[in-house]
């Protein structure tokens, strides 16, 4: 009875630390900050206007955003257009967004390159972009 009485305490604890694992894995899959959501938490119903409020370098370092960097607006049109600017500057474009494979693409107007970020994060208000250079932009919803 001993033995079978230690075996059964050891299926019951191997049985409870797979549930934990299993659990821990549904919970990072499914869940948490670094989550990614939908186009329209970029543009809303008609749009949605971002500043940028960090941006790291490649290895990780945050980078001291310019005065001009610390005024620009990136307004994001649900018809898929956008517009950024600051102080008399403006440039407009396209923009998509492939929810499938976390990757947004903008265009601007009048150039041949299109620059395309991994979407890290997005939410109602928060908003990072990874460059193809390492880079990382963290933006948040302009109130």
């Amino acid at each position: 009875m001993n033995v079978m009485n230690a075996t059964y305490k050891s299926l019951k604890a191997v049985y409870s630390l797979l549930l934990v694992a299993i659990g821990t894995v549904i919970m990072v899959s499914c869940g948490g900050k670094d989550e990614v959501g939908t186009e329209h938490m970029i543009s809303g119903n008609s749009s949605k206007a971002w500043v940028i409020n960090e941006e790291l370098n490649a290895v990780g370092e945050e980078e001291k955003l310019t005065s001009m960097e610390k005024h620009e607006t990136l307004q994001f049109y649900a018809d898929g257009r956008f517009a950024m600017g600051s102080g008399g500057m403006l440039k407009t474009g396209t923009w998509s967004f492939d929810e499938t494979a976390k990757r947004m693409s903008l265009q601007f107007e009048d150039e041949e390159n299109t620059e395309n970020f991994e979407v890290i994060k997005l939410s109602d208000d928060e908003m990072e972009l990874k460059a193809e250079d390492g880079a990382i932009m963290k933006l948040e919803m302009k109130e």
